[in-house]
């Protein structure tokens, strides 16, 4: 029957929710709606996770009263953002360029839009977190329980960054020891 629901697919959607719980913070929702490609005002999620990471971000009231009529006039394509090339580079250029191009009558804006979309996307932070994981729950250690295995996980990336702030690390042998491994001579 074509509207049976299998088992497999409960399976796969609650993997899907749960990544989409784990991903769905207040700074990525802000980082959605910066980008002009979408229409994220139509989302109360989105809005609703937008409006704690602005208040998180600007706790004075005028500064994010200031923000926030600049995100209105972003959304609505008011003022200088109803200019025609505004609109039509919203879809033909990189987010990132976009705010470079036209963000200038949203400064506060701007400036948040510009350092949230500068950051890469990558997965370098899953996979040290998995290469870790593999360090720490071994074919030796496998009778160790999975919240063990993730706090110890989470104690060792921890400690790494720690380590970042000792003075040790930016000098001696071990110098900057978790950046390119054995194989890293300097940073020069």
């Amino acid at each position: 029957m074509v509207h049976e629901e299998s088992p497999f697919f409960q399976v796969v959607h609650g993997i899907l929710i749960d990544r989409w719980n784990k991903n769905n913070t207040p700074l990525h929702c802000l980082v959605h709606a910066l980008n002009p490609k979408v229409p994220h005002h139509k989302d109360m999620e989105i809005n609703q996770e937008r409006t704690k990471c602005i208040r998180k971000y600007f706790p004075n009231l005028e500064e994010r009263n200031k923000v926030n009529m600049e995100y209105t006039e972003f959304v609505g394509k008011n003022g200088d953002f109803r200019d025609f090339d505004s609109i039509e580079n919203r879809y033909a250029m990189d987010p990132k360029a976009w705010w470079v191009l036209h963000g200038a009558c949203a400064p506060m804006l701007q400036t948040i839009a510009l350092r949230l979309l500068a950051q890469p996307s990558s997965s370098s932070c899953t996979e040290r977190n998995w290469s870790t994981y593999s360090f720490v729950h071994s074919m030796k250690r496998n009778k160790m329980t999975p919240k063990r295995a993730e706090d110890l996980v989470y104690i060792h990336s921890n400690l790494r960054l720690l380590s970042r702030k000792s003075p040790r690390y930016t000098q001696g042998e071990t110098k900057m020891w978790d950046i390119g491994g054995d194989a890293f001579d300097s940073l020069d």
